[in-house]
């Protein structure tokens, strides 16, 4: 049923599953220096997205930002046009947000306080903030309850720092490989070199590559790290009915699900590196996943994975069941990952070799996926698995599936 306002009914035990869609998406190009300010990357992405699903700017009255983000839900809803914004919220920090973001505006629309809701990302993550040098600190780090007076004081002040020791860990528990951690970076590049708008395209990675580059934070090499991106990315969301009529192919969004349940003791996911042996930080999340959607891993059809650094793929292909907790390696090195294996990820190169928009770009592909839209496209793709943030706390994820 749908009222009025555009209200999609839903229930507490499948809160949005397949009442709304992402009708359209847009990005910018994706550089290392954009020379343009994060709301002008916004305005383009966000114009984008809505011309794509054939609305006109008034046809939007909701905006979902994330809470890092410079550019705040009135000046883009002035620099676009758009004369009646009933909802605007904003989601959970950097790479954990965008399948929240996500959720938050099928919750506006089923709640009808919206009809059409334009979720965005806009960062100069390259020329500006660099989210990958050191954590600042202060005079004194203790006591302010922060899970960084437990690293900053021993020299673990960037997030590379801390993933070495992630990816250490899982080294000396299972017996992970250099190697397997290349596989990954591998695959993400191939999808890159099929995308002529990734950042790596053009830039082919073979294993010798990536074993022979450079070492930044034993055992993370130069690629095992994200690429820092300037760009915007945005989707626009609205009721699986009303989708029927937008311009695109219909890609309905079978589930969401966000939480920080998983790792509760102190310093969140950081409390892997304390104590205890290494944790499946996102398996809660993903079982809640699962049961919203009334799916399991066996049927999905593509991922795309938040790759921060390619040790929070693998973590996340135990998290998710693709493979049993510690075989993440071997896993990955079957050739799994490649667009003819069991779980195809990360087809436009991800934030390794597309570019790092904090991991909205990986729902626009998932959205391309399922359009048959992608520069990478897996053939029968029916779902496509998105997650956003690392394995723990704060991480939000979604699962996609093709319209009817």
């Amino acid at each position: 049923m749908k009222s009025d306002f555009g209200r999609a009914e839903c229930d507490s035990d499948d809160l949005g599953r397949d009442r709304c869609s992402i009708v359209g998406i847009g990005t910018t190009d994706y550089s290392f220096n954009s020379g343009r300010s994060t709301l002008t990357l916004a305005a383009q992405a966000g114009s984008t997205a809505i011309a794509d699903a054939g609305l006109q700017p008034a046809d939007i009255d909701g905006i979902v930002r994330c809470e890092m983000d410079e550019v705040l839900h009135a000046d883009l809803a002035a620099t676009l046009g758009l004369p009646h914004v009933r909802f605007w919220a904003a989601g959970s920090w950097a790479g954990a947000a965008p399948c929240g973001m996500v959720g938050l505006a099928v919750n506006a629309i089923c709640a009808g306080q919206a009809r059409n809701v334009l979720v965005f990302r806009s960062l100069n993550g390259r020329s500006g903030r660099r989210f990958g040098r050191e954590w600042a600190g202060g005079e004194s780090v203790g006591g302010k309850g922060s899970y960084l007076e437990f690293l900053a004081p021993y020299g673990l002040q960037s997030p590379g720092m801390a993933y070495a020791l992630f990816a250490r860990k899982h080294m000396i528990e299972f017996g992970t490989t250099s190697e397997h951690l290349g596989h990954i970076a591998v695959a993400c590049h191939a999808r890159a070199n099929q995308n002529p708008a990734a950042q790596r395209y053009g830039h082919v990675l073979t294993m010798a590559d990536y074993l022979n580059s450079r070492m930044i934070a034993d055992p993370l090499r130069r690629y095992d790290f994200c690429l820092e991106t300037d760009g915007a990315a945005a989707v626009v969301v609205s009721a699986a009915e009303q989708a029927r009529d937008c311009k695109q192919p219909s890609v309905l969004i079978r589930a969401v699900a966000q939480g920080d349940e998983a790792v509760p003791r102190q310093g969140g996911l950081w409390g892997n590196l304390l104590t205890g042996p290494l944790t499946n930080a996102s398996s809660a999340l993903a079982d809640r996943l699962y049961r919203v959607a009334g799916m399991g891993p066996e049927d999905i059809d593509v991922a795309q994975f938040y790759d921060c650094f390619t040790i929070t793929v693998m973590m996340q292909l135990e998290d998710y069941g693709f493979c049993k907790r510690g075989e993440g390696g071997p896993f990955a090195a079957s050739g799994a990952l490649e667009l003819d294996g069991s779980v195809p990820i990360n087809t436009s190169g991800g934030n390794l070799a597309d570019g790092y928009i904090h991991g909205l770009s990986h729902i626009v592909e998932g959205v391309r996926q399922l359009r048959g839209d992608s520069t990478a496209t897996v053939a029968g793709a029916e779902t496509c698995l998105v997650t956003s943030g690392m394995p723990g706390p704060g991480s939000s994820a979604l699962i996609l599936r093709k319209g009817d």
